[in-house]
């Protein structure tokens, strides 16, 4: 019987560490490593980077991971699939091949383009969240098309040791490759729902090792602080076991890969993906072993004719500040100085929010009616049409430092500009990817 596919995911986001990639790279015996590093926000501000500089734009963090993983890469033949591209996937190729020329390291490097539809975007078109037109939302900065294994399967055609995307939907990273090692039809919708059930418990990376299912008492997790990455051994159904390195920290179950399984799907009955929407209601997983968890049994309908767009937009700017009390009667004396903030400025920042830290800024309030914390940080924050504006928040909050209540301190001030998120449907006839291939040989620069 061949040998299944193996793919390990080695980041669940832009900024997840670094090691467990190198980990599943030098020790994993993968056949493919997939970081999943592009989130809605995350492209949007990539895409302010790049309106400032047009040879950035791409992962901030690429250049750390590329240089920790090219050696392996050279070393154990796996390819790397990404979107650290973001929103820029050109630059973030050239990125690669500089590293590799300064390694002395062959590579072929697929990057793929046409997820930004920018100038394709009508204004009239109505978002998904409150069927609003984008022209109200004011100057649009990104809009990206959610790209699928279409897109991906030429680049992997190409030969390519590393492809690298921009906006692709998260599960489609891990789908494509197995599309193309067993050569499954891109309307074989029971196979593509399988290997999207498959991505999609893989996607947040230590997620399925107990990263996000850990909690004192009730659900412990050993060795936390050397959490691994997992890998799926995938075979030609779509069907998969996962799995860890040995001696890696955490730990796969059923319990964490249940969780990981409805994290963020809204509808287990149609998830849908550029590729199929897929049925997770009759999956079934189960426990085949120590860290060994298996998956199968997701069905799939035909794909959307729409595809979905992450749209960014100027929001204008954030001021925030922030102050502790501590000692007998810190949340009164809190309470009182975000009274203070509201009275003076209130009425210029009508939806200015006030939190006490460690009381009421998670849910408004406070649940435990008994709890009287010893210490509490005052958090207040409000939009503004411009940076200026947004300082006064911050300033106002410092000022308690000498006009009181008691006892504040360790004040800190922030001006952030905000960009805001919403989406929208574009026909997918509308949105055409093209693969860009660069090279760099190292026997032919010594030669």
């Amino acid at each position: 019987m061949a040998k299944p596919l193996r793919i390990g995911c080695g980041a669940g986001f832009s900024g997840d560490r670094l090691e467990p990639a190198v980990v599943l790279a030098e020790r994993g015996g993968i056949d493919y490593l997939v970081l999943e590093c592009l989130a809605e926000r995350t492209i949007a501000l990539a895409q302010l980077r790049k309106r400032r500089d047009p040879a950035r734009g791409y992962d901030p963090m690429l250049e750390r991971r590329i240089e920790r993983l090219l050696p392996a890469l050279q070393a154990h033949r796996f390819r790397l699939v990404t979107n650290m591209g973001a929103a820029n996937p050109l630059a973030a190729a050239d990125a690669i091949i500089g590293i590799a020329r300064r390694h002395g390291i062959s590579i072929r490097v697929a990057a793929i383009t046409g997820d930004d539809v920018l100038a394709e975007i009508e204004p009239a078109a109505r978002t998904l969240e409150t069927h609003t037109p984008l022209a109200e939302f004011g100057e649009l900065v990104s809009a990206n098309a959610y790209l699928g294994v279409a897109a991906l399967l030429p680049a992997l055609e190409s030969g390519a040791d590393v492809i690298i995307t921009g906006r692709v939907a998260d599960p489609s990273l891990f789908v494509a490759p197995m599309a193309y090692r067993y050569g499954w039809a891109l309307d074989d919708f029971d196979r593509l729902a399988r290997g999207t059930s498959v991505g999609h418990l893989l996607e947040c990376a230590g997620q399925l090792c107990g990263g996000y299912y850990a909690e004192p008492g009730p659900k412990e997790v050993p060795d936390m602080a050397n959490l691994g990455f997992p890998y799926a051994d995938v075979d030609p159904e779509g069907d998969a076991t996962f799995g860890k390195v040995e001696g890696t920290g955490g730990r796969i179950t059923l319990a964490n890969a249940k969780e990981q399984l409805l994290y963020e799907v809204t509808d287990p009955f149609g998830y849908v993906t550029p590729d199929v929407i897929a049925d997770f209601s009759k999956v079934t997983l189960r426990e085949t072993g120590s860290n060994r968890v298996a998956v199968s049994g997701a069905h799939g309908r035909a794909r959307p004719r729409e595809l979905k767009v992450s749209v960014g937009y100027l929001a204008g700017y954030v001021g925030e500040g922030e102050i502790a009390y501590a000692g007998a009667n810190a949340v009164a004396r809190a309470r009182l100085a975000g009274e203070i903030i509201r009275e003076r400025i209130g009425r210029q920042f009508p939806d200015m929010r006030v939190d006490l830290i460690g009381a009421t800024s998670m849910h408004g309030r406070s649940f435990d009616h008994a709890a009287h914390p010893y210490e509490v940080r005052l958090r207040v924050a409000a939009r503004a049409k411009s940076a200026e504006l947004a300082m006064i928040v911050g300033e106002e909050v410092e000022a308690l430092y000498t006009n009181g209540p008691a006892g504040g301190g360790g004040s800190r001030k922030y001006v952030h500009e905000q960009i805001g998120i919403v989406s929208t449907l574009v026909d997918r006839e509308q949105v055409t990817a093209k693969v860009t291939i660069k090279e760099y040989a190292a026997n032919a620069k010594a030669a």
